[in-house]
């Protein structure tokens, strides 16, 4: 497994990263999530993704559970906070002063440990000032409670603005998660050009396309049984809109590259994020410890220019590459 700086900061982290959202707490019982971080863990992962929102606060509870006895200085563990949590009352949500204090303090009593590596800004919140928001980080950073500081689906304007704030602040700013894939291309131009800028790495979510890189859902045919695409309880509304002939017939069109290079489509799609430089790492979940062993043989693997071409050729137009798909997920108005 293969380390990569966080941002222009010293924190290094492993380029494939254990995210726990639409599992731990939800889609897998605990004994089995415990299974999967255990696997995660004898691969030589040893950073780990989750959110207070993720299962209601379940997730983490569950992580916290998993990385029990482990060596906490040995671990990278980051969190996030914006998403409405526990009865969902009117301050339960966003990046007021009051939320943020309140959760990471929930946080870390629910991941049993005294800090987190890094604390994320869940979305950007358009119903508080981005000066309060910065110095509540700034103060959970002074207080120990966390190292650094990182957003998720930040604008590339949202981006420099919140590190503008942050130096003044003396806090660091080091990392931004969106999601990013073969089929999902909206940061190229304008958030990572900005991050490099700003010394900002990514941490990507759903490399993978929610499991359709993976080769397994077939176009004209119904999804397999037991897959992410047939579960009610919120899968199935993630992966929707790969859910269309032309994407998965593209997407069966890159078997013989993986084929090729000895990898799996799994291996294949995580492994085309890490050729971006400005990537640190790529989010994987798992549903069982399998599946991070065949992840985790992305680490290393270096694709030549001509194959991230012949991809490029392969999708074609069904890659979305609009910069304004970014800002679009963060709600405009309180969610409460």
């Amino acid at each position: 497994m293969r380390y990569r700086h966080l941002g222009r900061s010293g924190l290094k982290v492993t380029e494939i990263t254990y995210g726990n959202w639409l599992t731990h707490g939800s889609q897998v019982e605990a004994e089995t999530a415990h299974r999967c971080v255990r696997a995660a863990l004898d691969h030589g992962i040893t950073s780990f993704d989750t959110a207070d929102t993720y299962a209601n606060t379940k997730a983490e509870e569950v992580l916290g559970e998993a990385l029990a006895g482990e060596r906490r200085e040995s671990l990278e563990i980051f969190t996030k906070v914006y998403f409405p949590t526990g009865p969902k009352g009117p301050n339960d949500t966003g990046l007021s002063r009051k939320h943020i204090m309140e959760s990471i303090n929930g946080s870390l009593r629910r991941l049993r440990t005294d800090y987190v590596d890094l604390y994320q800004a869940h979305r950007y919140d358009y119903a508080t000032p981005l000066e309060e928001t910065m110095q509540a980080f700034a103060d959970v950073v002074r207080s120990g409670k966390a190292l650094y500081i990182g957003v998720s689906e930040w604008t590339a304007e949202q981006l420099r603005a919140g590190a503008e704030l942050a130096k003044e602040l003396n806090i660091q700013l080091i990392s931004s998660q969106p999601q990013y894939s073969m089929l999902w291309r909206v940061i190229e131009e304008e958030v990572v050009p900005t991050s490099r800028e700003l010394g900002i790495s990514q941490i990507v979510w759903s490399p993978i396309a929610q499991g359709v890189l993976t080769g397994k859902y077939l176009p004209g045919q119904p999804p397999p049984e037991g897959s992410r695409a047939t579960d009610q309880s919120g899968g199935a509304s993630m992966i929707r809109s790969w859910m269309r002939d032309d994407v998965l017939e593209r997407v069966q069109r890159l078997r013989p590259i993986a084929d090729e290079l000895g990898l799996t489509m799994a291996q294949l799609a995580v492994a085309w994020v890490l050729q971006n430089d400005n990537v640190a790492a790529a989010l994987v979940g798992a549903s069982r410890p399998e599946q991070i062993e065949d992840n985790v043989k992305a680490s290393g693997v270096t694709l030549e220019p001509e194959v991230l071409a012949r991809i490029d050729e392969v999708l074609g137009d069904v890659v979305e590459r609009d910069p304004r798909k970014t800002d679009e997920v963060s709600p405009k108005e309180r969610l409460v």
